[in-house]
């Protein structure tokens, strides 16, 4: 069982910067295959950014391309998310997820994954 808690979420004016982080269990990190995640209310979670074990592959939502770069430290078992530019529109709960394998038509979707974080809100005005 993988175990995932997210940090750093927080509210910030539009144009700031977060960073998020999501710790992962010991040992766990390096064969997993991770993303971040978002929600509003009334609203499906949706992928925002995806990263494979070796961190060699990533993916972007395109609403986040350019100004959100996700990023992981394997010996940390930390998965990270580096936001610029914040629109009010990124405002949401995100979460961190953790699969075994995904593809580029696979990464955005929920099913891909497998562990959860309990989720941290951004907020930005």
């Amino acid at each position: 069982h993988v175990q995932l808690v997210e940090s750093g979420g927080g509210s910030v004016q539009a144009g700031g910067s977060l960073m998020l982080s999501c710790a992962a269990s010991r040992y766990t990190s390096a064969i997993y295959y991770m993303g971040w995640f978002r929600q509003t209310p009334g609203k499906e979670r949706e992928g925002v950014a995806a990263i494979s074990p070796g961190s060699i592959v990533k993916y972007y939502a395109d609403s986040v391309k350019g100004r959100f770069t996700i990023s992981r430290d394997n010996a940390k078992n930390t998965l990270y998310l580096q936001m610029d530019s914040l629109k009010p529109e990124d405002t949401a709960i995100y979460y961190c997820a953790a699969g075994q394998r995904f593809s580029s038509s696979t990464w955005h979707l929920e099913g891909a994954y497998t562990y959860w974080g309990q989720g941290t809100q951004v907020t930005v005005s």
